[in-house]
C-alpha cells in the first residue's frame, strides 16, 4: 500500500504522524485527511495515492515554513487554515464574519467537524471556525512576501531577467523603509505615501534623476502593496493614489546615421578593439533590428543558416519576450549573415547577459568617441534600422513585423513572408568589412 494511505470505512484516507523534528511547531500529533475516493472505485489505491502525494507535499511545505519561521508565521498558519477549509469542503470565513451568518450555516461547519472525525484536530477547527487571523509583516519583509506570493508570475523569466525583476523591487522597498521606517505593513498611511513621493521629488530636483525613474520605483512599490493587501486580506489604503510625479518625458534614443555606421563602425576601424563577440552582436543588430537581448539569446534551433533564405527566429526559449509580437522571423543579409556564419551557435559569452553586453559596448563607444551625442547608445542601432526601412518606404505592417512592435491591432493572416522581408532588407544592407568577407 502507498505511504500514508489507509482504509477507513468505505474511503481511502491520508494518515501521517507529525515527524519529531516538527513536533514543536505542529502539535496535532497525527494528521488525517480523507482523499474523498471510495475504495470500491479504486481497489488498489492508485488514484488515492496520487491525492495522498499531493497532500503530503503540501504538508511537508507547511512544516518547513513553520520551522523556518520558528513556528510563529501567522501568514503560514492563516494560509494553512484556508487550505484546510477548502479541503473540508468549505470556504474560509473569518470568525467575526461567521457569527453573523444564519445559524444553519454555522451548524453545517460544526457537524462537519464531527462527521469527518476532526473535532480534536486544532487545525480543522481553526479552518472551519475562522479563528486564524492574517497578521501583517514588517515593510522590510515586503519583497520577500511578494516574491513568494507571485512565483507563478515569474516562472518564465530567465535568470538574468529574474535578477533585474528582483533588484528593482528590492531597491524600491529599501528606499521606502529608509524614508518611513520599518513598521508593520498595516501601519502605513497616506502620509507615508506623500513623504515618499516628496523624497523622490527632491531627488529629481537635486540629483537630476529622471521623473520616469522615480515613477517606476513608486509604481513597483504600489503594485507590491496592493497585491499583498489582496492576497493577505490586509485592507491596506492605496497610499500612492494620485501621487505620481508629473513632467515625465519619454526620452527617445537618437539613431545613428547610416553613413556613420558604414564609415565609422564598419569599413572604418572604429570597432576593431572591441571584443569579437560584442562586435559581431552589433553587426547582427545593424541588419536585423533585433534588441540586444534578442541577439545574445540566439542559439541552435533559432539560427537557420542552411535555409533557402537564411534567417533567425526570435522565440521565448527559456526567457520572457518583451511582448507577444516580439516573436518573429527575420531574414539575414549583409553583415548580419556574415557575423552569424562565424557564430552559427550564437553567442554563449553573452547569453542571458544583455545588460553586460550593453554596458561593455556603450563604454567602448564612449571611450572611442563613437557616440555622436550622449543620447546615442547601442540601442540606437535598432532605431537606425527602422529609419532605414522608412526611408525606402517599406509598409508599416512590414516594419512592425520586423521590429517586433506591439501594434494593438487584430491579427489577420500570417503576416509578411520571409521573401517579402528579404526584398526590403536587401535594399538597406550595409557593405561588409573586408575582415568578414
Amino acid at each position: 500500500m502507498p505511504d500514508f494511505l489507509t482504509r477507513r470505512g468505505s474511503m481511502w484516507h491520508f494518515v501521517r504522524r507529525v515527524p519529531a523534528e516538527f513536533a514543536a511547531f505542529d502539535r496535532r500529533g497525527i494528521i488525517r485527511h480523507s482523499t474523498r475516493i471510495h475504495i470500491a472505485d479504486d481497489r488498489v489505491g492508485r488514484r488515492a495515492a496520487r491525492v495522498a502525494e499531493k497532500l503530503n507535499a503540501a504538508l511537508e511545505q507547511h512544516w518547513k515554513a513553520l520551522a523556518a519561521n520558528d513556528g510563529s508565521s501567522s501568514p503560514s498558519r492563516y494560509d494553512e487554515a484556508r487550505r484546510r477549509a477548502r479541503e473540508l469542503g468549505f470556504d474560509y470565513v473569518a470568525n467575526d464574519q461567521l457569527i453573523t451568518l444564519p445559524i444553519a450555516r454555522i451548524l453545517e461547519r460544526l457537524e462537519a467537524l464531527v462527521t469527518k472525525g476532526v473535532v480534536q484536530d486544532a487545525g480543522a477547527r481553526a479552518a472551519l471556525l475562522g479563528t486564524e487571523k492574517p497578521t501583517a509583516f514588517n515593510l522590510s519583509q515586503l519583497f520577500e512576501e511578494y516574491e513568494a506570493a507571485t512565483k507563478d508570475e515569474t516562472r518564465d523569466l530567465s535568470p538574468d531577467q529574474l535578477r533585474i525583476w528582483r533588484n528593482g523591487r528590492m531597491r524600491a522597498v529599501a528606499h521606502f523603509v529608509k524614508v518611513v521606517g520599518d513598521k508593520p505593513v498595516t501601519a502605513i498611511t497616506e502620509s507615508d505615501g506623500i513623504d515618499y513621493t516628496e523624497w523622490w521629488r527632491e531627488r529629481v530636483l537635486e540629483e537630476d534623476i529622471a521623473v520616469k525613474s522615480a515613477n517606476k520605483d513608486i509604481g513597483q512599490l504600489s503594485r507590491m502593496l496592493k497585491d499583498m493587501s489582496i492576497r493577505r486580506r490586509l485592507n491596506l489604503p492605496d497610499i500612492f493614489k494620485g501621487l505620481r510625479l508629473r513632467g515625465e518625458v519619454e526620452k527617445s534614443r537618437q539613431p545613428f546615421d547610416p553613413a556613420f555606421i558604414q564609415g565609422r563602425l564598419l569599413t572604418g576601424n572604429g570597432l576593431d578593439a572591441l571584443n569579437e563577440d560584442a562586435r559581431l552582436v552589433l553587426y547582427v543588430m545593424m541588419e536585423t533590428g533585433l534588441r540586444p537581448s534578442e541577439v545574445v539569446n540566439l542559439r541552435d534551433g533559432t539560427i537557420f543558416l542552411g535555409a533557402p533564405i537564411p534567417y533567425v527566429r526570435v522565440a521565448a526559449d527559456g526567457r520572457r519576450l518583451k511582448t507577444e509580437d516580439s516573436a518573429r522571423d527575420v531574414p539575414l543579409v549583409g553583415v548580419a549573415l556574415a557575423a552569424l556564419r562565424l557564430r552559427p551557435h550564437g553567442f554563449p559569452k553573452y547569453r542571458d547577459k544583455a545588460t553586460a553586453l550593453s554596458a561593455t559596448v556603450n563604454k567602448y563607444l564612449t571611450e572611442n568617441n563613437l557616440r555622436p551625442t550622449k543620447d546615442h547608445t547601442v540601442y540606437s542601432l535598432r532605431h537606425s534600422f527602422k529609419d532605414r526601412l522608412v526611408a525606402i518606404e517599406a509598409p508599416d505592417s512590414l516594419i512592425d513585423s520586423l521590429m517586433g512592435h506591439k501594434t494593438y491591432k487584430p491579427k489577420y493572416g500570417r503576416g509578411p513572408s520571409l521573401e517579402l522581408k528579404l526584398k526590403f532588407l536587401s535594399q538597406i544592407a550595409f557593405d561588409a568589412p573586408t575582415r568578414l568577407v
